[in-house]
């Protein structure tokens, strides 16, 4: 009771990791997503190749293959967001990557550009899934907002507070 009382309660929102049009997880066309294997979240149909940080923290993946990487935001939560899909066969081509491991970033940050003409000639999708992969530890409560189309960096996608 006594760390209770004092437990100090912490909101944190998540913002649209690329322009675009939103895409339920559920919609994406690869079950590691779509099942929720990964975790919860969203997906991105984008607009254009620039791919942002969806919150202040701190990078701690970056997949060799440019095609993903991870941040853990000041919360604790840890978001994956993958630039299309079956991208990794493509071995990095197609994609500049704007940041380095361990980087201290903030909300809006563009972190990886992505040829999505590339992308699309080469793989099965561009969709960009972002999912917070420490869902399953049941320590966050999420507020999903309602969603059709995003700005990275500015389009609130959902609220995080400790349980």
């Amino acid at each position: 009771m006594f760390k209770k009382m004092f437990k100090k309660e912490k909101d944190e929102t998540i913002f649209a990791h690329a322009t675009g049009t939103f895409v339920a997880l559920s919609e994406v066309p690869d079950p590691v997503f779509s099942q929720k294997m990964m975790g919860e979240g969203i997906a991105i149909k984008p607009a254009d190749g620039t791919v942002v940080a969806p919150a202040d923290g701190e990078i701690i993946q970056l997949a060799d293959t440019k095609h993903a990487f991870g941040i853990r935001t000041e919360l604790g939560q840890e978001i994956l967001v993958h630039i299309g899909l079956e991208t990794v066969a493509l071995k990095g081509e197609g994609f500049e990557v704007l940041t380095t491991m361990g980087a201290k970033v903030k909300k809006g940050d563009p972190l990886i550009k992505a040829d999505l003409d590339f992308i699309e000639k080469n793989a099965s999708s561009t969709i960009i899934p972002m999912v917070v992969t420490n869902s399953a530890e049941d320590k966050f409560d999420f507020d999903w907002k309602n969603l059709t189309n995003t700005v990275a960096g500015e389009t609130e996608v959902f609220v995080s507070k400790l349980k």
